[in-house]
């Protein structure tokens, strides 16, 4: 007998997310849409894509801050330079290989919104004693270049 004739999905995701979603895509693999727990499918489908997005916009936010740090902070460049540039490379492979088309286009729509969290980070961490541009200096382009470094 399976799970889902003991309990609904609808009380069994409130029980063990994990077995309902293990429910739910024996169900979809099925073809079994009737039984599906729409309500809840729909929120935690929707929970995932807000998820990606944040992860992308984190990853984004890191690849800047190292990038302002590595540009602007001129009394620790060669004490953290290598530091930084591997930091950056870290961040965008991560990036790049989770990229979709809607992902990219969230982060080049959120670009600046980014780049202001990243700013009060860097500012945070200098002390505000650097003299950054309160606009992103880089185009989303640069930012995901793997090989791309500010010229010094």
């Amino acid at each position: 007998m399976a799970i889902t004739e003991k309990i609904n999905l609808k009380e069994l995701y409130e029980i063990d997310d994990n077995l309902w979603l293990e429910e739910t895509i024996k169900l979809l693999k099925e073809k079994k849409f009737q039984e599906l727990d729409l309500e809840n499918l729909i929120e935690e489908l929707e929970s995932l894509a807000k998820r990606d997005k944040l992860a992308m916009a984190s990853l984004l936010q890191q690849v800047m801050i190292h990038l302002l740090l590595l540009d602007y902070w001129h009394s620790e460049y060669e004490r953290n330079y290598r530091h930084w540039r591997d930091e950056i490379y870290s961040f965008r492979y991560q990036l790049n290989d989770r990229l979709t088309t809607n992902l990219t286009r969230y982060l080049e729509e959120n670009l600046a919104k980014t780049y202001q969290r990243a700013l009060k980070r860097v500012n945070n961490k200098t002390d505000n004693n650097l003299d950054l541009p309160q606009q992103c200096p880089y185009t989303l382009a640069q930012l995901l270049d793997e090989d791309w470094f500010p010229s010094r």
